[in-house]
């Protein structure tokens, strides 16, 4: 079979027999060991840990995929990533996403700390990747009402670069120039959306 006929066979196989959907029980079934740091239903109640319900599918499977190939350092993590199959990778992106977000129950105590936040927001122009709402998209983050301890620790690993996985050189543009204060002012904003 000539090159050419064989790509456009394998092609027309794929287009054939596409991936099953994802499975949001086995996702659910898998989440329980996670829940031990991300929570009941993808809601942290740990300190530095993000909560995990509401992100994008996409973001969700590929920070696992980043976990799982050692491009993402996390030693937490690491013994759990190393069992993932991929189908496992991509239940638990649909499950999670299912979920309703994390929504901050506590009002905001530092009104003029967010207007700074929301300044540095618009600035960095960090709703061009995450969204106008702070949702996030397919693969990209939502940052809307995540744990202020977290956020503050994750835009510290993108500035210093310790951080690496997707978006990594995007992140890093924009966080490397903050300050603390911007950094500190970013996380209360976006915690209390």
């Amino acid at each position: 079979m000539p090159p050419l006929a064989a790509i456009a066979a394998l092609a027309l196989l794929c287009a054939a027999s596409p991936l099953a959907a994802a499975d949001l029980g086995a996702g659910k079934a898998k989440a329980e060991i996670c829940a031990g740091c991300h929570g009941e239903n993808g809601i942290s109640a740990m300190e530095y840990t993000p909560s995990l319900a509401g992100q994008p599918d996409l973001f969700i499977q590929w920070q696992l995929v980043f976990f799982r190939s050692g491009t993402r350092q996390n030693a937490s993590m690491r013994p759990f990533v190393d069992e993932l199959s991929n189908e496992d990778i991509r239940n638990l992106g649909a499950y999670y996403a299912s979920l309703p977000p994390m929504q901050n129950s506590k009002p905001d105590d530092d009104p003029e700390l967010s207007r700074k936040g929301a300044q540095a927001a618009a600035g960095r122009r960090c709703a061009s990747c995450h969204t106008d709402n702070y949702a996030g998209i397919k693969a990209t983050a939502r940052l809307a009402g995540q744990r202020e301890e977290y956020l503050i620790k994750a835009l510290n690993e993108f500035k210093s670069g310790q951080r690496s996985g997707g978006a990594m050189a995007a992140m890093a543009d924009v966080a490397y120039p903050l300050s603390e204060e911007e950094i500190y002012a970013l996380a209360h904003y976006l915690a209390h959306l």
